[in-house]
């Protein structure tokens, strides 16, 4: 499998959603890597310390907050970061989010003098809005790439905005009270109007 295949099955496994529901099919070498592995709906996880979990806590906040619908924080976004850092990202990958993570342990207390997670919503935004303008570089950032294989080397706060995404709109809350939750039996339209502020449609839960 490649990565994006990967991470596919991380989805599947730790959110209980469906393939079907994500809006992807399986490969046969999906399938059977998701018949030989563990229960992940169930898995207790202790990977970051607390001031870490704290700082992802914000991190996913400020990306996905709760208005009229729910937020990261709502759907458990930090704990689907979690578990996907402790058990499905390779070596390359958690190298770089382990380093990000640390640097924002104690960078950001030295510079703003306080925990990124104690710091007001403004100065959240200014920071990560920075840390963004220092990844450009990035091909995570490459004009239209929604279908890219999963990045390996994306920085850090490529990952968290990814993680969160994923986590999100995976979840219970972001499947059915963000996306357009249509209960009917599947079937294909070509053609469904959208307004411009219009959400996307989620697969029945």
């Amino acid at each position: 499998m490649n990565r994006r295949e990967f991470l596919q099955c991380a989805t599947l496994l730790i959110t209980g959603a469906s393939a079907s529901q994500l809006g992807f099919s399986l490969s046969v070498e999906q399938t059977t890597y998701l018949a030989k592995a563990p229960d992940y709906n169930t898995l207790e996880v202790d990977y970051f310390t607390p001031a870490q979990r704290r700082i992802v806590a914000a991190m996913s906040d400020i990306i996905l907050p709760r208005t009229d619908t729910p937020g990261a924080i709502d759907a458990g976004v930090p704990q689907y970061i979690e578990l996907m850092a402790a058990n499905w990202l390779d070596a390359g990958e958690s190298a770089i989010f382990t380093a990000g993570l640390q640097d924002m342990e104690t960078r950001i207390p030295a510079e703003f003098g306080a925990p990124f997670d104690q710091l007001s919503h403004a100065q959240q935004l200014q920071i990560m809005e920075a840390m963004e303008a220092d990844a450009e570089d990035s091909s995570w950032y490459e004009f239209a790439n929604v279908l890219r294989e999963f990045i390996s080397d994306a920085p850090f706060i490529c990952q968290i905005k990814e993680l969160t995404i994923w986590g999100f709109f995976t979840s219970q809350e972001g499947a059915s009270q963000v996306l357009r939750y249509d209960p009917m039996p599947m079937y294909f339209d070509g053609d469904i109007p959208l307004n411009r502020d219009d959400s996307s449609w989620s697969s029945p839960l």
